[in-house]
């Protein structure tokens, strides 16, 4: 896969602070790269420099082999990008908001037409093709700010937060359409919402005070939580303290945590040492000793863990 996108060794300074640092990255065509990073890691910073709305202060970009630096007017003309917040011309009609970006993307008569009827039929905009933008909602300003970004069906989109606002039918569809378009563009979504990784994204890199503390598969982010490959059993209270004792003995366990209990059923965790998988030996200790269990399953890990992990989330950094 040819990479669309391509940052290297790129840093942004806002006076004393250092917003990026060094960061370094690509992004190949047929991928949805998640960039994570808690408030002021430099998320959006980053994506401001790398669709020339900022110059780096060292470092570059390449957007289909085009240089930020060299030649910000191409980068811009492959680029789709929905800013943080969704930026709009208020006093616009929806329609005449979005025909106004096909004459400024340089889209025909025609082809503005077919685009502008594609994307408001993904968006589902019908409703609200004639209402002025400052009268929407935060969600229905979201999925314009989204339309005006794929309008010219651009090889590369940069989307900062772009599920921020909507309810949760409307982030389930914008998420489909993200990985429906990923089959074919690069694309780098901009959050801090870690479910989206699932939902959305091939990839993804988390970074923290400016720096990338991690680049890797979703699988492999869920391999670094403590609780990868955990056993959760559900067991009647009666036996939850044999269960724990019991499980405690298993090869490669290094801790049996009791959960809630409810209707007279107690969770129990069941952690293993990094890299091992305990499902076989849990599920024949259960049963030589006569255990009943309700429930019996793995967990892949929890990405809010491995996040607190690399972050350490400095609130008062650069965006």
């Amino acid at each position: 896969m040819a990479d669309l996108i391509e940052v290297d060794a790129m840093s942004k300074r806002f006076g004393a602070i250092l917003a990026v640092d060094n960061v370094s990255f690509s992004v190949a065509k047929g991928e949805v790269l998640g960039f994570l990073g808690p408030n002021g890691a430099g998320k959006s910073t980053s994506m401001r420099v790398i669709t020339g709305y900022l110059p780096p202060t060292s470092g570059t970009a390449r957007v289909c082999g085009e240089d930020i630096r060299t030649n910000p007017v191409a980068v811009k003309e492959k680029i789709g990008y929905l800013p943080e917040g969704a930026p709009l011309y208020g006093d616009m009609t929806v329609k005449g908001f979005l025909d106004f970006i096909a004459s400024v993307r340089n889209l025909s008569r025609a082809a503005g037409k077919r685009r502008i009827s594609d994307v408001v039929e993904r968006m589902g905009l019908q409703g609200v093709m004639f209402q002025r933008i400052e009268t929407l909602s935060k969600g229905f300003k979201r999925r314009v700010g989204l339309a005006q970004a794929i309008l010219h069906d651009p090889e590369v989109l940069i989307l900062d937060e772009p599920t921020d606002g909507l309810d949760p039918n409307q982030k389930h569809q914008v998420r489909e359409l993200i990985k429906e378009m990923g089959a074919d563009k690069a694309i780098i979504i901009s959050t801090h919402i870690l479910e989206e990784v699932d939902a959305a994204c091939t990839r993804a890199v988390i970074i923290d005070q400016g720096k990338v503390v991690l680049d890797g598969t979703p699988e492999e982010l869920h391999a670094k939580s403590a609780t990868h490959n955990a056993v959760v059993l559900r067991v009647g209270s009666q036996d939850s303290q044999r269960a724990t004792k019991v499980l405690r003995e298993i090869g490669h366990v290094t801790d049996v945590e009791t959960g809630e209990t409810i209707d007279g059923i107690v969770s129990l965790m069941v952690v293993p040492s990094s890299g091992h998988l305990i499902a076989e030996g849990v599920a024949a200790a259960v049963r030589d000793n006569n255990i009943e269990v309700a429930e019996m399953r793995t967990v892949i890990g929890k990405l809010d863990d491995v996040f607190r992990q690399l972050t350490v989330g400095d609130e008062a950094g650069a965006r």
